[in-house]
């Protein structure tokens, strides 16, 4: 989690990096800018590396599909992050949920501060759920309603001790909803596993494009896609904590190993040490007052293996890994484990000082190499790269075919015409008429650095 932030005090950490996927593997939203659309995010990313600029026609506090040309299909994602972990701080501001009416998992000891900060937490959602209804009525207002799927999850369950950061349904579970008119009848509800690893290729299906062979999720929208049998769960560092946890969950039942069970429970995380839950338990913890239904944060070590049937004990408390009736269940889910590992190629037992430098060799990002140009014309059909003329005229004979080259594999290209202030996705040859033409382009690969930009004039007969 966040390979490039470090705690400024916390020395001996691996060098910040970002990590470097295959060549041939781009934000999804890249096919969809490729196909025709806007695509926008309004505004957080948090991708684990730094957002490649080919990602987004916008990626600002004022994304919108409003700012798309006229009548161009569009892509919009908003985060709202009011409902974020650390809205549950103290902000000084009434309460307006009833403390005595919210639900304290049986995890949790209930006390005032937890349930004030469980109530502040409905506070914040509440005020989420009027931003939606902001967005859903501006796609109201645009006549755009009846001709848009709307999808509406989180990125991770409850933000409270023993869900964010955890495998555990309240950690991993988040709700999903998606409207689609003419296509989904409203209030139906379904029960089948469904991944984040789906949210991009359903989004590709849905519109009819093709899905990349090495994505890994499944078009849940698509009544004829299999389901799935089991989803999978990875925790590793979190911020400055380190861990390695796997979780395998059927439709019944949840898997979980821990590869280090010798760490306690309790362990320092200092953005969660800020959570007034946490502090609390910290309290009780110092005092010798953790109550029994909350021993799980006492616990000095781990189990080895953790089963639960999450139908009859859906806060995942009674482990059945030690129950002979259960044991069938135990080695079905262990063998699928160890299958999904061997299939993804799973790295978390590679260390991640030996991961920084397989990524970023010597603590140095990677650079991605600025595009060449290549022109054809009438009367030039060039063959190679055109270099040392970067910036000068070159002439050629119209009508002409402009062509890109990134010498890094893998690299994702943009170009701006005539000081265009908008970088168009390269996605092949630009055809260009006859007049003056000056061609900005600039390169990116997810974990690289940017390329500098390069520029060239091109004089069309």
């Amino acid at each position: 989690m966040r390979t490039r932030q470090r705690h400024p005090a916390y020395d001996g950490q691996p060098p910040a990096y970002e990590p470097v996927p295959p060549a041939h593997v781009k934000c999804f939203s890249e096919y969809l800018r490729a196909a025709g659309y806007y695509c926008t995010n309004n505004k957080k990313t948090d991708y684990q590396f730094f957002q490649p600029f080919t990602a987004w026609d916008q990626c600002d506090g004022r994304a919108h599909w409003r700012n798309r040309p006229a009548g161009m299909p569009f892509f919009a994602v908003f985060n709202f992050e009011g409902a974020h972990e650390s809205g549950m701080w103290p902000d000084g501001r009434p309460l307006e949920t009833d403390p005595a009416s919210v639900t304290v998992p049986p995890y949790l000891p209930d006390t005032p501060v937890v349930r004030e900060t469980i109530a502040r937490h409905y506070d914040k959602m509440s005020r989420v759920d009027a931003e939606v209804g902001r967005i859903l009525r501006e796609l109201e207002e645009d006549g755009l309603a009846q001709e848009t799927v709307v999808m509406l999850w989180s990125d991770h369950g409850e933000g409270l001790p023993r869900g964010k950061r955890h495998l555990y349904d309240s950690g991993i579970r988040v709700p999903l909803i998606v409207r689609w008119p003419g296509k989904i009848e409203a209030g139906e509800v379904r029960e089948e596993l469904v991944s984040m690893l789906d949210l991009g290729p359903t989004v590709l299906s849905a519109l009819g494009l093709e899905t990349p062979l090495h994505m890994h999720g499944r078009n849940f929208l698509n009544p004829q896609t299999p389901s799935r049998q089991y989803l999978h769960a990875t925790q590793d560092r979190m911020d400055d904590a380190y861990d390695h946890v796997r979780a395998v969950r059927s439709g019944q039942y949840k898997y979980i190993r821990n590869f280090s069970p010798e760490l306690p429970r309790f362990y320092w995380n200092h953005y969660l040490n800020n959570h007034p839950v946490q502090q609390e338990l910290i309290r009780l913890l110092r005092e010798g007052n953790l109550p029994e239904g909350s021993a799980f944060f006492a616990q000095t070590h781990r189990p080895c293996e953790e089963l639960y049937d999450c139908t009859a004990d859906p806060y995942e408390i009674k482990n059945l890994a030690g129950d002979p009736g259960h044991a069938a269940k135990l080695r079905e889910m262990r063998a699928e484990l160890e299958r999904w590992q061997r299939e993804i190629g799973d790295l978390g037992s590679v260390p991640e000082i030996v991961l920084s430098e397989r990524f970023w060799p010597g603590g140095r990002q990677p650079a991605t190499e600025a595009p060449y140009f290549v022109a054809y014309g009438e009367d030039d059909y060039c063959k190679c790269p055109i270099g040392g003329v970067f910036g000068m005229h070159f002439p050629v004979q119209g009508p002409a075919l402009l062509q890109l080259i990134s010498p890094t594999q893998g690299a994702s290209m943009a170009f701006r015409l005539n000081d265009d202030p908008v970088w168009e996705l390269y996605t092949g040859a630009i055809p260009l008429q006859a007049g003056e033409w000056k061609i900005a382009a600039k390169a990116v690969r997810i974990g690289f650095k940017e390329s500098a930009g390069r520029v060239f004039h091109l004089s069309v007969r």
